[in-house]
């Protein structure tokens, strides 16, 4: 069986969706300095790597969330590999705008969710999981029974961990930043040095520097 969490890992650096610059932080929309930056939008250009992602999410929903009858994806990154998913696993999909659309029938999800429905909602990325979590709101709203949410890499926030416990709702990724860490010093990514640096941020993102 596919080890995801070291595959797609190193997919995701080799392609450079996420690169890492402890040395010279990068500075997030929120002013947050960071020694990452994400962008696993570049995946669906890489049939490998997209091919591993679903491969890996479906297996993921199996394994953890096997009653599931509907793929949700969140709006827009989300919306890819949730119809992958689905495929795979001859599920619905739908997906969820961050917000309901100000016209027409203003409808927030796009397809059919039935009352009760179990849905899995897949995001690219999870931070501190404020925005998927308001798909799971939505999704909720519309009488879906939530069982997770499933998602390419998280950061390891302590922030996501509350926020999803408060939520009551479960999360499973198929990489994380520890692994990415791991994988990205075993190929000379970075230096060894850096390493405690690193781990510092995931611990207390705004205060790393002091």
């Amino acid at each position: 069986m596919t080890n995801y969490e070291t595959t797609v890992a190193n997919d995701l650096l080799n392609i450079g969706a996420v690169t890492l610059s402890p040395q010279k932080p990068y500075t997030w929309a929120s002013g947050l300095k960071s020694p990452i930056y994400t962008d696993n939008r570049l995946t669906i250009a890489y049939p490998i790597v997209r091919t591993h992602i679903a491969d890996g999410l479906a297996d993921l929903i199996r394994t953890h969330y096997p009653q599931a009858e509907v793929i949700a994806g969140t709006a827009t990154a989300g919306i890819p590999h949730a119809a992958w998913v689905a495929e795979r696993l001859n599920l619905p999909m739908v997906y969820i705008r961050s917000k309901p659309k100000d016209h027409g029938q203003g409808r927030q999800i796009e397809g059919r969710i039935l009352a009760g429905a179990h849905t899995v909602v897949i995001d690219d990325l999870i931070s501190t999981g404020g925005s998927v979590l308001k798909a799971v709101a939505a999704a909720r709203k519309a009488g879906a029974d939530v069982v997770g949410v499933a998602g390419i890499f998280s950061y390891q926030l302590p922030a996501a961990t509350k926020n999803f416990a408060d939520a009551d709702v479960t999360l499973r990724t198929l990489t994380n930043y520890g692994s990415l860490i791991t994988a990205a010093e075993a190929a000379g990514a970075i230096e060894s040095a850096d390493v405690a640096l690193l781990h510092r941020w995931r611990e207390d993102p705004e205060h790393w520097l002091d």
